[in-house]
């Protein structure tokens, strides 16, 4: 099992290709919170019902102080697919040898459909200004997860 994150943990810094074809490195966003979402595939359906939550509060979201990321093992031209479909606003970044997924503890073993596999860990990572873990949520839902974050995280 991928050893996972715990708020005041440093959180791990990487430098990935996005759907635009330019990088994306988490040092880039220092000084402000970020929300990196970890999803398995894009355009599938629980993954495009995850995205577009996020698209549709994006702007409350960054006026309370926040950028998101999503992050999967896809290549960027298929995230570029995704965001064009989905019209999707936040920048998406490619982790094809999953090695920022291992780091974050969001790529290993868990259960579907009742029989262990190993793949993405649906996961969300709040990260503070200085580059800290605030919180690490583990094989989150897709549906009805943004609203629960945003009132964890008192926006609602």
């Amino acid at each position: 099992m991928t050893d996972r994150l715990s708020p005041g943990d440093p959180a791990p810094e990487f430098s990935l290709p996005t759907d635009t074809g330019e990088t994306l490195a988490l040092s880039d966003l220092r000084g402000r919170r970020v929300i990196l979402y970890a999803y398995p595939a894009a355009m599938t359906p629980g993954c495009t019902k995850q995205a577009c939550d996020f698209r549709d509060t994006l702007d409350s979201l960054r006026s309370a102080g926040y950028e998101v990321v999503g992050i999967s093992p896809d290549k960027p031209a298929k995230l570029a697919k995704f965001r064009e479909h989905d019209a999707i606003t936040f920048p998406l970044v490619s982790d094809q040898d999953k090695q920022v997924l291992s780091a974050y503890g969001a790529y290993g073993e868990k259960q579907m459909y009742g029989r262990t596999v190993t793949g993405v860990i649906r996961s969300t990572f709040v990260i503070d200004p200085d580059g800290k873990i605030e919180r690490a949520l583990y094989n989150v839902k897709a549906t009805g997860h943004v609203a629960k974050l945003r009132r964890d995280l008192g926006l609602d």
